[in-house]
Order: C-alpha cells, then sequence, then structure tokens
C-alpha cells in the first residue's frame, strides 16, 4: 500500500482505455460503463456541465473490506462499531447507505449530527467530536444519548457540570488524548505532532512546571475521579501517516487505558475509539488495505483484540475516495506559451485542495471524448484548468493526456471523499449535482443513476448570499 502523495502528477495518469492487466468487471471498467451512460442519459449538459459520480458497488466493498479485516483479529463477540467520519462525504444518501452496511457515524458539528439523524442513524451508532464542542452541544448529546469525546481539560469541567445536572443514564464519554508521535507528509493534517490542537497531550510538560509524569498522572486522576468516563479516543492517522505510526498512537491510548484501568482495579475504560485516517494512494486503483492495517493493529498492539475492550474506528476517506469521481464538460481549449490549456468546468469549487496543494494532493485526470468513450491518441502535455477566476485554477499542469478539445469530458478520479463535502463558493459557482451508479443491464447504456444531491439553483445561491435581506444595509441604517 502506498502511504505518500509526493510523487509528481505525471506518475499519476491513464492517458485512454481501460489498463492492460486489470480485471474488466473492475473499479475502472465500471467507471468507463458509469461516464459512458451518463453523456448517454444527459447527466452533462449546458446546464450542468459538471457532476459527480458515486459507485455504489465499490462502496459497499469498501465497507465489507473494512468489516471482514476487523473480524479476522479481534476476538469474537467484541463489540465493534465503525462509524463512518461525516466530514468526508456529507450528504444524507451516502451516509443511509453506509448506515445500510452497517455503519455508524462519527459527527464533529451540529450540522453532521443534523445529516446523521437525518439519514436515521440512531444515538447509539453516533459518535460526537470536535475540538470546539458549546454548552448546547454538549447537552444535546447527553439527552439524545450519544457518545461524546472531551478535547481538552477545559472541556471536561464543563462536562462535570452537565453530567451532575443531566440525564440519569449518561452516554458512553471519553477522553481524548494526542500521543504527540509527530506528523506526516502532510503537515496541515498531522493530528498528533508536539503542539496538534486536538486533544490531551500525554508527554508535555504541565502547565504550571509539572514533569510529563506527572501530566499522566494527572489524566488518569481524571478518569478515576469521574467513574463516567469509559473510553479513550485517539485519532493519529490522517493522509500522508505511515500506518506504523498510527499503530503506535492506538498503542498509546491502549496503554493509558491498562494504566487507569489498573489504577481502578476494574476495567473502567470499557472502549478504545482508535479514530481513522488511513491514507489512500491517489496514484493508482489499489484500495486502502484495511486487513493490513488490522493486521498491523493486531501484532503490535494485541491486548487491545483480545476482547477486554470494545472498539470503534472513525474512518473517512479510506472508504470512499476510490468510489468517487468528478466528470466535467471542456468547454474551450486554448493555448498560452506555447502549452495547450483545456477549460473546464471543476476547478478550485470542487478540488479546493488538489488546486492550493497539488503537490499533497495530486489526482489523476481521465481523458473521454463527447460521447463518453476514453479518448484515445498520442499524449500531449496540457494543463487542466477549473472555471475560477484566478490564475492558479489549475487541477493539472503540464500533464500528458490525448490532446483535450472543447466538449470533451475530463474525469477527476479518487474524489468520492470531500471533493462533494469540501464546496469552496468561489465566484458563487453552484454545487454540483451528485449520482450514485450501479450496472444495469435494463438501463439505457447498462448503469442506472440515483440522483444524491441535486445541483444547486441560482436561486438557491442567492438566496443563501442574503437575497431575502437585500435593504439590510441601506433602508434599516441611519447614515451619518
Amino acid at each position: 500500500m502506498s502511504t505518500s502523495d509526493s510523487a509528481g502528477p505525471r506518475a499519476h495518469d491513464e492517458p485512454g482505455g481501460t489498463p492492460q492487466g486489470r480485471d474488466g468487471d473492475g473499479p475502472a471498467a465500471r467507471r468507463d460503463r458509469a461516464v459512458r451512460a451518463a453523456v448517454e442519459q444527459g447527466l452533462i449538459t449546458d446546464a450542468s456541465p459538471v457532476a459527480g459520480l458515486l459507485d455504489i458497488t465499490g462502496i459497499r466493498s469498501a465497507t465489507a473490506s473494512l468489516r471482514t479485516a476487523f473480524d479476522e483479529v479481534t476476538a469474537p463477540g467484541t463489540p465493534v462499531l465503525h462509524a463512518f467520519a461525516v466530514k468526508a462525504a456529507s450528504l444524507v444518501p451516502v451516509l443511509r447507505l453506509l448506515a445500510d452496511e452497517g455503519l455508524g457515524c462519527e459527527v464533529a458539528s451540529p450540522g453532521e449530527l443534523a445529516l446523521a439523524r437525518a439519514a436515521g442513524l440512531p444515538a447509539s451508532r453516533t459518535v460526537l467530536d470536535s475540538p470546539a464542542k458549546t454548552d448546547a452541544e454538549l447537552r444535546e448529546a447527553l439527552d439524545l444519548g450519544i457518545a461524546l469525546n472531551a478535547d481538552n481539560w477545559e472541556e471536561l469541567a464543563r462536562l462535570d457540570a452537565l453530567a451532575a445536572a443531566g440525564p440519569e443514564t449518561l452516554p458512553p464519554l471519553g477522553l481524548r488524548i494526542n500521543p504527540q508521535i509527530g506528523g506526516g507528509a502532510i503537515d496541515a493534517l498531522s493530528t498528533a505532532t508536539a503542539t496538534s490542537k486536538f486533544g490531551v497531550p500525554l508527554h508535555d510538560d504541565g502547565p504550571d512546571g509539572g514533569t510529563p509524569e506527572e501530566v499522566r498522572a494527572r489524566v488518569v486522576r481524571a478518569f478515576l475521579d469521574r467513574p463516567w468516563l469509559t473510553r479513550v479516543h485517539v485519532h493519529a492517522g490522517s493522509q500522508g501517516m505511515e500506518p506504523a505510526a498510527m499503530a503506535a498512537g492506538t498503542r498509546a491510548a491502549y496503554e493509558l487505558a491498562e494504566e487507569i484501568n489498573a489504577a481502578a482495579g476494574r476495567r473502567q475504560v470499557d472502549t478504545l475509539d482508535i479514530g481513522g485516517g488511513l491514507p489512500v494512494d491517489f496514484g493508482s486503483d489499489t484500495p486502502p488495505d484495511f486487513a493490513g492495517y488490522a493486521r498491523l493493529l493486531a501484532a503490535g498492539v494485541p491486548g487491545l483484540l483480545d476482547g477486554r475492550y470494545g472498539l470503534v474506528t472513525e474512518f473517512g476517506r479510506s472508504l470512499l475516495a476510490k468510489n468517487g469521481l468528478v466528470l466535467a464538460r471542456v468547454e474551450y481549449a486554448k493555448s498560452a506559451g506555447g502549452r495547450p490549456i483545456a477549460v473546464t468546468h471543476a476547478g478550485a469549487q470542487l478540488a479546493t485542495r488538489t488546486v492550493f496543494a497539488p503537490q499533497s494532493w495530486p489526482l489523476r485526470v481521465r481523458a473521454y471524448d463527447a460521447k463518453g468513450l476514453p479518448k484515445s491518441g498520442p499524449s500531449v502535455a496540457q494543463d487542466v484548468a477549473g472555471p475560477c477566476c484566478f490564475a492558479g485554477d489549475l487541477v493539472a499542469e503540464d500533464r500528458p493526456l490525448p490532446l483535450l478539445a472543447a466538449g470533451d469530458l475530463t474525469a477527476l478520479l479518487d474524489t468520492g471523499a470531500y471533493y462533494f463535502s469540501n464546496h469552496f463558493a468561489y465566484n458563487s459557482l453552484p454545487r454540483p449535482a451528485v449520482y450514485g451508479f450501479t450496472d444495469d443491464p435494463s438501463a439505457p447504456g447498462g448503469v442506472r443513476f440515483a440522483l444524491a444531491r441535486p445541483q444547486q439553483t441560482v436561486e438557491e445561491i442567492v438566496a443563501e448570499s442574503g437575497g431575502a435581506q437585500r435593504d439590510a444595509l441601506t433602508g434599516g441604517l441611519r447614515r451619518d
């Protein structure tokens, strides 16, 4: 499994056709059928020149791989909740699909909690994590019976008051720790560095000059003083993080739980939430290796999986990224400085991370003709640009592809996670429609689509931009 995104963009291209040696019924073949059918069924039009596509078969396969991987290493009867990180694909139909596959939801805001509830997720399969929960959010979680993990000492103090005045039966409550094991290849995503904003650091000197040993003792005492604190939470993983480092973070959480339980003389900590963050290889169709990661945990932290602890995971990108693509029409083909430029309708408004941090988030671009067929022809180095009005809005630069022309299509691969939920409203461009697809011989082109989210309308853009308050700053304020 590749854990690095540092390879140059040229290493990520597939100019045309299904790669040799690849299963004809595998992800690449399903993708090609879906693109062709999307054109045939009119999903890409002048009014809708960009759309998101989600491979339902691939999503179901990924969730099955995750469940099987942990089933094979955990003791029979071990309670395991795989809670999908909603931020990775904040679409109610996606959450409902994952719930149908046995997954729960990890939420980090009132909005994400509302989405999970709209998808029908019960409180028992929902976990709340956030470094900035308000009193209202904490109280709502307690009232609804939703498990939550406190991020810091001040939040833990708030929980003291709320728990004393709250419901008679409290939901599972935990404390997030930062094992401070170091970062990965992408600094902005590294959650377990010495100065990370997340969790209670385990190896810091105390704020009043205490030693790291005294700080750790304070963490243990926090649990002993709060019998209702029954979980330890760690999230050391992220894109660009080595799985071995993730396992080291999990081991730190396990060792802390063992220390707490020994001090308590009972099994106070009964569940470890080990987070997610398994990296995705954006340079190939190779899916994340859940089985390999589970075996790594079994070898490095065997006590975690022997049945004494319940387990919560919070995978997101690794479940969805490989199972989605952004399909966009080439509106114009031009040239500048001797380099061809294909101007498309998918840029920074969707591929925000790719545009602003291309070395960390390179995407493979696949070229299709106007009929949705893989485009052939010699590779020509060219730029693939988006529609945003700034010069750097490029999803690929100097990329070898069959020469793109107006009316052709580009597919940005591996965009099933984050690219449909982290929309950037630059130029007030609309959020595109997102469709799930499955093979169906009775449907046109052999593929059936289901609308997961409609394209945002111009009227909706105006409404969310204060259209109903047009005169608020003129008619309602006195001039000096």
